[in-house]
């Protein structure tokens, strides 16, 4: 191309001039799938019988899709592809390393499994009024949120994700899902408010959005700039958004209200997604600011897990009560954070994988456990292990799963946890751990005893529901936990790698800077 009176212009320098391979359209397939599924869903509204199939085939199809990526990163390294041909940092990437894939592969499997669950938790209403095409598109924002390598998009992510949520959370229009829904509305705008705000002072300072470019600059603007600030802006913005103390009062506000299925889907993913967002751009992008705010992390980390599980041993609700356990489990995952260190943040890493499924199987436990009783609340709930010895199992597992004792897979993310705090000296952190995983036994089996132990008084316990899917879905979910649980090193090989990369962004800066030219 030439331009009058001028050399002829290298297009080279300023766009991708060669096809990517086939392989690399997998780091946007995970996001393409379910938009393109959630459409023809959404064509197709009206004929209920064939949603949830159709949902179970698209999140199946982002199962394997995920796999592949992952397996590609683990192979070859991050995979980075950049929307309309420009070239870092003026085209939008997609930038997949281990963490983001790892996650976005957890989710989708906690998503197939609600869907499986959903068969006999949504009825035809709710299918008509449209949750298969909301869970897509939820999906959709958290695969994207995972994937992408630009805050801004993040952001965009984001709001995806979160303008679904509020349809499923308010599918069936009851008074107390519009209240729970209102809450919830009101306080995540406030969040994505603050996410917005130091989006546009972060623009202000680098000029650039790029998450690799601004791990390349940072260095560079430190002296003069207030990087300070929008470290302390992201952990409010995000902190809200993973609901870590103190600005955590939305979730047991609004968790409680929807259908089991969808609250499984929310405690197991969505919180993640602001862990997620913390560990990439806080540990990433201002690693240096982060170990400024170390010792106020750590308080909060510490705040969130005691008075999170305190919080559980409060209610008479059951589903109440996992939302405060979702609270605690935010918590553990922040303690990573506060450390810094690679053992501290692989333990991080490995827990948010092992409080997705066990988060999911919790909340699949008490729908199962109410179609079989009748009820969420711990005074009428009991007699459950005299009529159905295999929910008893169930529950027995997930509690020990969520207090972190053997043989189930909360273990060992505590154990790393617990080493990297003591191997630096921060020997009260991991008391808490320790005693946040003892009040958590308590909590749970609290309902443990009065639900499935205490002997039922009165007339016969009567199956308002089939336990047929929660048997299935608790199923595949136990021999994750257990599998975990008992060979848990190529889940620690992946949290370790995961957490190498956030360290050390040379791999993930040269992925999306190859060739040495980095702006």
């Amino acid at each position: 191309m030439a331009v009058p009176g001028s050399e002829t212009l290298d297009l080279s320098r300023a766009m991708v001039l060669a096809a990517p391979s086939l392989a690399d359209w997998l780091v946007v397939a995970p996001v393409v799938i379910p938009i393109i599924v959630g459409a023809v869903l959404l064509m197709f509204r009206h004929e209920t019988k064939i949603q949830a199939g159709v949902a179970i085939v698209g999140l199946a199809a982002m199962l394997i899709s995920n796999v592949l990526l992952l397996s590609r990163i683990l192979d070859a390294g991050p995979v980075v592809m950049t929307m309309g041909r420009w070239l870092p940092p003026f085209g939008i990437s997609f930038t997949a390393d281990v963490l983001g894939a790892s996650l976005a592969l957890t989710a989708t499997l906690v998503a197939l499994i609600c869907a499986l669950y959903s068969i006999s938790d949504i009825g035809t209403l709710g299918r008509r009024y449209g949750f298969y095409p909301f869970l897509m598109l939820m999906m959709a924002g958290v695969s994207g949120s995972f994937l992408t390598g630009d805050i801004f998009n993040l952001y965009v992510w984001f709001e995806v994700f979160l303008i679904s949520s509020f349809g499923l959370l308010i599918l069936g229009s009851e008074h107390r899902q519009l209240d729970g829904a209102t809450k919830y509305a009101i306080l995540n705008l406030i969040g994505t408010t603050l996410f917005l705000t130091a989006t546009a002072l972060l623009y202000g300072v680098f000029g650039t959005l790029n998450m690799a470019d601004i791990a390349v600059k940072a260095g560079n603007v430190r002296e003069g700039a207030p990087l300070i600030t929008l470290a302390v802006f992201f952990l409010l913005a995000f902190g809200m958004k993973a609901a870590a103390f103190p600005v955590n009062f939305w979730l047991p506000a609004s968790y409680h209200t929807p259908r089991i299925v969808t609250a499984a889907l929310f405690g197991a993913i969505l919180t993640k997604i602001g862990v997620y967002a913390l560990l990439r751009v806080v540990v990433m992008l201002f690693p240096l600011e982060r170990a400024i705010l170390s010792g106020v992390i750590a308080w909060v980390a510490a705040a969130t897990m005691i008075l999170g599980v305190l919080g559980a041993l409060a209610q008479t609700d059951i589903r109440r009560a996992l939302g405060f356990l979702v609270i605690s489990s935010v918590g553990n995952i922040l303690v990573g954070l506060a450390l810094g260190s690679g053992e501290g943040l692989a333990g991080s890493i490995f827990y948010t994988f092992h409080s997705m499924i066990v988060t999911a199987a919790l909340y699949l436990l008490a729908g199962t456990m109410k179609g079989l009783g009748g009820s969420y609340s711990l005074r009428s709930l009991s007699g459950l292990y005299a009529a159905h010895p295999m929910i008893a199992a169930f529950a027995l597992l997930l509690m020990l799963a969520s207090a972190g004792l053997p043989p189930a897979s909360g273990l060992w993310p505590k154990i790393l946890l617990v080493q990297a705090s003591l191997d630096a000296g921060q020997g009260w952190l991991a008391f808490a751990v320790l005693l946040s995983g003892f009040l958590t036994t308590v909590a749970l089996g609290r309902v443990f005893i009065l639900t499935i132990w205490r002997q039922h008084e009165g007339e016969a316990l009567v199956e308002k529901t089939s336990p047929m899917f929660g048997y299935v879905t608790l199923g595949v979910l136990a021999v994750a936990v257990i599998f975990m649980g008992l060979y848990p090193q190529p889940v620690i090989d992946i949290a370790e790698n995961a957490a190498r990369g956030l360290l050390d962004g040379s791999l993930y800066i040269d992925a999306v800077f190859p060739g040495g030219q980095r702006p």
